[in-house]
C-alpha cells in the first residue's frame, strides 16, 4: 500500500485553497428524526463533484516533464471534469476515456472544460483499460481516479473541513465506488479524531468494496448495474482496499429505489440536486443502514451531475418508494356504478387519482368481472395502506 501522511493532506488543502469551493455543512432536521444529520454538499463544487480536489492536486504535483507529455484519465464522468479543469488551468493537454453510456451532461461538460474525450463501450473498468492502452502507446501521464496517493490526499481535504467546522462530529457517511474519496476522508478523520466513525455506502448493484472486504481480498464483479453510475466500479483499487480495511468502520449497501428516494428528498427539502452516487450517503441515513441514532452525523453528498433526461425517471421512482405515487389494481363486478364507488372511496381518503385503466378482457378474471388499474397521488406509505384498507372495507378486492 502506498502510504500518505497527514502533512500531504494539509499541503493539498493549501494548493486547493483558491481552486476548490469549501461548502459549509447544512443541517437537516427531517431526513432522520433520530439523528442530528448534516450535509457536506460537494455537489456545489465548480465541476459539480468532489473529484476536482484530488485531480487538481495530483496534476499540480506533476513534474514539468510529466506535464509536457499530457495527461490521460478514465472516469465515469466526474473525475473527467476535474482532470479537464486541472489540466486546462495548467496549460496541459488532457485525454479522457469515458464509458459510452456516461450521462450526456458529463460528456459535454468534460469537452467544454478543454479535454479530448474518447468514448469506450462498457463501464468504468472498460474505460480504464482503454486509458492504459493509450498511455502506453503515447506516453501520457495517467491521473488515476481513485487509486493514487496524491488523489487520495486531495479528497482527504474534505475530512479536514468537516473536522474544522464540526469538531464534535460522531460519524461521517461517505459514498464508495473505487474508494478514493472514503480512503482520503477516513484517513484524515481517523488521524485527527480516531473515535469518529466513518461509514461507507455502495449501491446494491455494484458492491465491489463490500464483497472485497468480506472476502479479505480484492474481488472483481462480473457486472454492475445501478442508477448511481458514478460509483459503478467492478473492482476497488489496491491502495483504497487496504485503506478501507484499516480506517473504515463499515460499508453498507442501498437499493436504487432508496437512492431515488434520497434524491427526491434532497430536491424537495433542501433544494439540492444530487446524482445517484452523491445521494447514497443520504439514503443510508434515511433508511437506517448505519447506527446513527442519537449521533451528530455528516452525510457527504459527493456530486450533483445527474443527467436531466434521467432525472424525471429517478424522481418517479423516488415518489413510489416514499409512497407519494401508488398504483393499485382493484377487481370488481362489471356493472354500472362500480367505478364511481371506487373513486368515491379514494376521494374520501384524500388521495388524488392521476389515471384509470379499465380492463374487461382479462384471462384471470371472472366473465362478468373487470380490473381497474388506478394510479394515485398519496401522502406517504401509511396513506397508501389506509386507502387500500378502505377499499377492502367497501367490499372491493385489492390485488396489490
Amino acid at each position: 500500500m502506498a502510504e500518505i501522511n497527514i502533512a500531504e493532506v494539509y499541503r493539498a488543502a493549501e494548493v486547493l485553497q483558491n481552486v476548490a469551493r469549501h461548502p459549509k455543512l447544512i443541517g437537516v432536521t427531517k431526513l432522520n428524526p433520530e439523528a442530528q444529520v448534516n450535509l457536506k454538499p460537494e455537489n456545489l463544487q465548480y465541476t459539480g463533484s468532489f473529484k476536482l480536489r484530488g485531480a487538481y492536486y495530483k496534476i499540480s504535483q506533476l513534474s514539468d516533464e510529466e506535464k509536457s507529455r499530457g495527461v490521460i484519465a478514465c472516469s465515469a464522468g466526474n473525475h473527467a471534469q476535474g482532470v479537464a479543469l486541472g489540466a486546462t488551468h495548467n496549460g496541459i493537454k488532457s485525454i479522457i476515456c469515458l464509458p459510452a453510456g456516461a450521462p450526456i451532461s458529463k460528456i459535454e461538460a468534460t469537452k467544454a472544460l478543454g479535454a479530448e474525450v474518447c468514448l469506450v463501450p462498457g463501464v468504468y473498468d472498460d474505460a480504464y483499460r482503454k486509458a492504459i492502452e493509450l498511455q502506453k502507446e503515447h506516453g501520457y501521464t495517467l491521473v488515476h481516479p481513485f487509486d493514487d496517493p496524491l488523489v487520495i490526499a486531495g479528497q482527504g481535504t474534505i475530512g479536514l473541513e468537516i473536522i474544522e467546522e464540526m469538531p464534535d462530529v460522531d460519524a461521517v457517511i461517505v459514498p464508495v465506488g473505487g474508494g478514493g474519496l472514503i480512503s482520503g476522508v477516513a484517513f484524515t478523520i481517523k488521524t485527527i479524531k480516531p473515535n469518529v466513525k466513518v461509514y461507507g455506502v455502495q449501491a446494491e448493484g455494484a458492491p465491489s468494496m463490500v464483497d472485497s472486504l468480506k472476502k479479505s481480498e480484492r474481488i472483481r464483479l462480473d457486472t454492475v448495474s445501478t442508477i448511481a453510475d458514478g460509483i459503478a466500479v467492478k473492482e476497488p483499487g489496491e491502495n483504497t482496499f487496504e485503506m478501507c480495511r484499516k480506517y473504515v468502520d463499515e460499508i453498507v449497501t442501498v437499493s436504487d429505489d432508496e437512492v431515488a428516494a434520497a434524491i427526491l428528498t434532497l430536491i424537495e427539502q433542501q433544494k439540492l440536486v444530487a446524482e445517484g452516487a452523491g445521494a447514497v450517503s443520504v439514503a443510508a441515513a434515511m433508511f437506517n443502514k448505519v447506527p446513527i441514532k442519537g449521533k451528530k452525523v455528516v452525510c457527504l453528498v459527493s456530486g450533483g451531475n445527474i443527467d436531466v433526461t434521467s432525472l424525471n425517471r429517478v424522481i418517479t421512482r423516488g415518489l413510489v418508494k416514499n409512497g407519494r405515487d401508488c398504483t393499485v389494481t382493484v377487481v370488481l363486478s362489471d356493472k354500472p356504478g362500480q367505478l364511481s364507488k371506487v373513486c368515491n372511496v379514494i376521494g374520501d381518503m384524500g388521495a388524488n387519482i392521476l389515471s384509470v385503466e379499465h380492463k374487461r378482457n382479462s384471462s384471470n378474471t371472472e366473465i362478468n368481472g373487470c380490473k381497474l388499474h388506478i394510479e394515485m397521488e398519496t401522502r406517504n406509505n401509511e396513506h397508501v395502506n389506509a386507502v387500500k384498507e378502505a377499499l377492502r372495507k367497501a367490499g372491493f378486492v385489492v390485488e396489490n
